[in-house]
């Protein structure tokens, strides 16, 4: 029995001291960006408004339009509009190219005051790039090119709760259709839905034509990995991701109206874990394997941090902004957005306005970068809006939506 008790014994000792070398040997947490998780068809997560591009990224808990498809498609059955439709387009890399961006259509119908089903579609051009073999002989000039093409069904379950299912078809075409190391290089393909839910509840408030608080959550992109060829046992993840945030809009008076929001965003996508060089092979020193697959990821990606709790909360996002329209004809918004150092320090201010005339609406926004460059910086983003079939809601007052 003494025996059987020195081994237990020597056993534990010999785990706590190899878990203290392991946790003695992890590296520093890099400020490099080797953190930042990455995913295939990142196109999925540009804003493609001006109005929430204006408002630092937020929309989870914000009034709906034409673009809710993106943010939060439960907010659709909340429209006061029976048809809407946007175009947008998003200049990327301006600064350096002018044939890179992301253009966009929106729409929604409503079906009675109760339903609301939409469509979108996203197209992302990468500008023409010349490609070569591993030997540097030419292949030709290509345009690679991204799609996404979404639809979604909304319900309002009571007169402030809404929820709502989409789904979505993504295209990827990055490399020209060849074989290499006897393995077909072709387009990648996906499917994905998200599961949405947004929360209205009026307000009387003295002194005030009255106000709105919001909440809403949204979960996009739970989807198939992307895989770019037939042989090949690798795939990529999508960027699947969690967003969930407030609102609160006050009506000053009849012509004046002012709102807050604020959004939390996390990538459901396992995080990368810290390799080591033991006995001339690389083995996990901490975290956890992220070959998994995509279900399993987002559970994982909650718990699997290799540098604990304090990492999975810098792969939060935070932005808030705020946005005042007078008489619902004229607005101006701005925002702000910060993302930890260790997982992309994008970090950015940005401005915005828009004008509703009739069933037109035209919104702008501007982004001026606090920390590293930014894709959109020095660049204006413009969406062009049409409205029709205003529903009237009687004398209540309404917070603005369009």
């Amino acid at each position: 029995m003494r025996q059987i008790k020195n081994r237990l014994v020597i056993a534990l000792v010999l785990t706590f001291s190899i878990s203290n070398v392991i946790a003695q040997t992890l590296p520093p947490e890099p400020t490099d960006g080797s953190r930042v998780i990455s995913t295939s068809v990142p196109f999925l997560t540009i804003a493609p408004d001006a109005r929430a591009g204006g408002m630092g990224n937020v929309g989870a808990a914000t009034s709906p339009d034409e673009y809710s498809m993106f943010w939060n498609p439960a907010k659709y059955a909340f429209c006061e509009k029976t048809i809407g439709i946007g175009v947008g387009y998003v200049p990327w890399l301006r600064g350096l190219v002018n044939d890179i961006g992301l253009a966009s259509l929106y729409g929604y119908g409503k079906i009675g005051d109760k339903q609301a089903i939409a469509m979108s579609l996203r197209f992302f051009s990468m500008g023409e790039i010349e490609y070569t073999d591993d030997q540097g002989k030419s292949l030709g000039n290509y345009k690679p090119n991204e799609l996404a093409v979404d639809v979604t069904y909304s319900r309002k379950f009571s007169k402030e709760i809404s929820g709502a299912v989409a789904g979505r078809f993504i295209y990827s075409n990055l490399i020209p259709g060849y074989n290499a190391y006897d393995a077909s290089v072709s387009p990648g393909y996906s499917v994905a839905a998200d599961i949405a839910f947004y929360y209205r509840h009026p307000m009387e408030i003295k002194g005030t034509s009255g106000g709105t608080i919001a909440f809403g959550l949204d979960i996009s992109n739970i989807g198939s990995k992307i895989s770019y060829s037939s042989s090949s046992t690798m795939s990529n993840f999508i960027p699947t991701n969690l967003r969930l945030g407030p609102s609160f809009t006050l009506n000053i008076d009849d012509y004046n109206t002012i709102g807050f929001a604020f959004d939390l965003n996390k990538l459901l996508v396992p995080t990368p874990p810290v390799y080591d060089s033991v006995n001339g092979q690389y083995v996990i020193i901490a975290g956890k394997n992220n070959n998994v697959s995509s279900i399993a990821g987002i559970f994982q990606s909650f718990y699997d941090a290799p540098y604990g709790f304090k990492e999975e909360l810098q792969e939060i996002t935070v932005s808030g902004a705020a946005e005042y329209w007078y008489n619902k004809l004229f607005s101006i918004r701005c925002g702000y957005f910060y993302e930890s150092k260790y997982k992309g320090n994008r970090q950015f201010f940005t401005l915005g306005a828009g004008l509703r005339y009739n069933i037109f609406g035209l919104d702008f926004s501007y982004l001026i970068p606090v920390k590293n460059n930014n894709p959109l910086q020095n660049t204006l983003q413009f969406t062009l809006l049409f409205n029709f079939d205003t529903q009237k809601k009687g004398n209540t007052k309404q917070e603005t939506t369009q």
